[in-house]
């Protein structure tokens, strides 16, 4: 394990601000405890006794345990309404969340899924992960939010023929010189300051401005400022997917699609 885990270290991606293993090599590391394939084998480890009021947290019974509860011993974050409910754990990173007659359950929201389950069953948390996998790969597999060498970007909204999208790029970091057979994208810039090259065309598009790239235009995007740049991207067209790229040039060894 120790061995695979420093091979997928050595082969890992750097882009300034995180580290991504190789994939390949950390699938093939076997998912075991710590405790059970070390400590519970070793001669040289130590048992001391004390007290320090220890909680690894690693279940959301723990984090009810250990959260601050209101008089009906209901721990909540985010946007949260709680009626003739107690004794449960109920967060929210999305939608407002409404609890109605219920008792000792968990309620975990994000922009993606929900998971509802009794409190002591939280610990089986990993099989749902294990069904998911099976059953909606791609909800395992992606996340609203995807990392790219320049950034990330983020999806707010989809429909049959369009997306939104939050985009961020780093100071002086440039998304691949590309185009598109399927879709065409329309850029308003938030915040910073971008360089668009567009066709035949070289501009700076500042705040509360916006640039249209038609369908087949070969076009980049890049951040020459040194705060991040935020821009929103309208994609519409009859084909939406990741792999409409065509790249002809790149600063991070990217090719093809």
């Amino acid at each position: 394990m120790l061995s695979a885990l420093r091979q997928a270290l050595s082969k890992a991606k750097r882009d300034g601000r995180s580290i991504t293993l190789d994939a390949d090599v950390y699938q093939t590391i076997p998912s075991e405890p710590f405790d059970r394939v070390i400590m519970e084998r070793t001669t040289r480890g130590a048992v001391v006794p004390c007290s320090m009021g220890w909680n690894d947290v690693g279940s959301w019974q723990a984090m009810w345990q250990s959260a601050d509860k209101d008089a009906d011993g209901n721990a909540t974050m985010g946007d949260v309404v709680t009626v003739d409910t107690t004794q449960s754990y109920i967060r929210s990173n999305g939608p407002a969340v409404a609890i109605l007659g219920m008792k000792d359950v968990a309620v975990i929201a994000t922009k993606d899924a929900v998971l509802i389950t009794p409190r002591a069953r939280t610990q089986g948390v990993k099989n749902i992960v294990t069904a998911i996998e099976e059953s909606i790969p791609s909800l395992a597999q992606e996340h609203t939010r995807a990392r790219r060498p320049w950034g990330s970007y983020e999806s707010l909204a989809r429909g049959a023929r369009f997306q939104v999208k939050h985009i961020t790029v780093l100071p002086g970091r440039s998304l691949s010189l590309q185009m598109h057979h399927h879709r065409a994208e329309h850029w308003i810039i938030v915040e910073g300051t971008a360089q668009v090259e567009c066709g035949d065309v070289e501009k700076m598009v500042f705040p509360n401005e916006s640039i249209y790239i038609p369908k087949g235009t070969k076009h980049r995007l890049t951040n020459p400022g040194i705060i991040d740049l935020h821009l929103i991207e309208v994609q519409s067209g009859d084909y939406l997917g990741e792999d409409d790229i065509v790249r002809f040039a790149d600063n991070y060894g990217r090719s093809g699609q």
